[in-house]
């Protein structure tokens, strides 16, 4: 009995620990893309746009929750890990899922900045710098059209239930 109950709990756990991998993500067509996206979201995610600071739909918001790749669906971003740089776009310290975030070389200003892209859609999302606050002094600087926000009270119906843990009170 004991040896049984120890196993449940150790398939039980590893699914836990195993959930997110699970989940797969992709990127559409281009012509789904275009359909499913505002112009905006369309120019700053597939040609490396930049949107308005201080008049996005994130820069400000403190709401608790995750953000998602406004293309696929693959979690970014926590609000745990948000805070107000002062730039006028949504800043977080890290990213949610370390996978989820791949850095590339930007040299399109004519300086070296590191461009910041999700995993599986390669959407463009923003950039990192080095000026951000302890622990690590990083600034994920994301442009709100390549979010989508889901509120914590909605990540069990919106696909990312092993997200919820993350918000719950010590």
């Amino acid at each position: 009995m004991y040896f049984k109950s120890l196993l449940l709990l150790f398939v039980f756990l590893s699914f836990q620990v195993n959930a997110e991998s699970t989940k797969t993500w992709s990127k559409p067509k281009q012509s789904e893309i275009r359909k499913m996206l505002t112009h905006e979201q369309y120019t700053v995610t597939q040609h490396e746009g930049t949107e308005t600071p201080f008049h996005n739909a994130y820069w400000d918001n403190k709401e608790e929750g995750i953000y998602v790749d406004i293309v696929s669906g693959e979690p970014l971003f926590s609000s745990k890990d948000k805070y107000k740089s002062g730039t006028g776009w949504p800043s977080f310290t890290r990213p949610l899922v370390n996978k989820h975030i791949k850095e590339k070389a930007d040299w399109s200003s004519g300086f070296e900045f590191t461009e910041v892209r999700s995993f599986y859609a390669n959407s463009h999302l923003g950039h990192v710098f080095n000026d951000g606050p302890d622990p690590a002094g990083l600034r994920y600087c994301i442009n709100s059209a390549s979010l989508k926000f889901i509120p914590k009270n909605r990540l069990a119906e919106s696909g990312y239930p092993e997200f919820t843990k993350i918000f719950k009170e010590n």
